[in-house]
């Protein structure tokens, strides 16, 4: 099993961004999908989420800036991420949940004011 988080980078407060999230080794039409963050001495929070039908849920920091979606015949996720703000830096994680739960390595996002 494996996720491979990538996209992330440094980009100015206002822009953009869209992260990737490929899956492989498990059955990822049928998993919930999320990315998460976890900025410097925080707790990992949602961002968002997805099921394998495609609902969405954000977290209410992100909403109306975010978008989360899936290919599932590329057995992948993405986070299209506008307006950024600084307080949106941080480490970003995919995770997959179904039978079982998964986590990629984490791309990290850096806004700067």
């Amino acid at each position: 099993v494996q996720l491979q988080a990538s996209g992330g980078g440094l980009v100015q407060a206002g822009g953009s961004l869209r992260l990737s999230c490929a899956a492989s080794g498990f059955r990822f039409s049928i998993y919930n999908m999320g990315w998460y963050r976890q900025a410097p001495g925080k707790q990992r929070e949602l961002v968002a989420t997805i099921t394998g039908g495609g609902s969405t849920k954000y977290a209410d920091s992100v909403k109306g800036r975010f978008t989360i979606s899936r290919d599932n015949a590329k057995n992948t996720i993405y986070l299209l991420m506008n307006s950024l703000k600084p307080e949106d830096t941080a480490v970003y994680y995919c995770k997959g949940s179904g039978g079982s739960t998964y986590w990629g390595q984490g791309t990290q996002v850096t806004v700067s004011s």
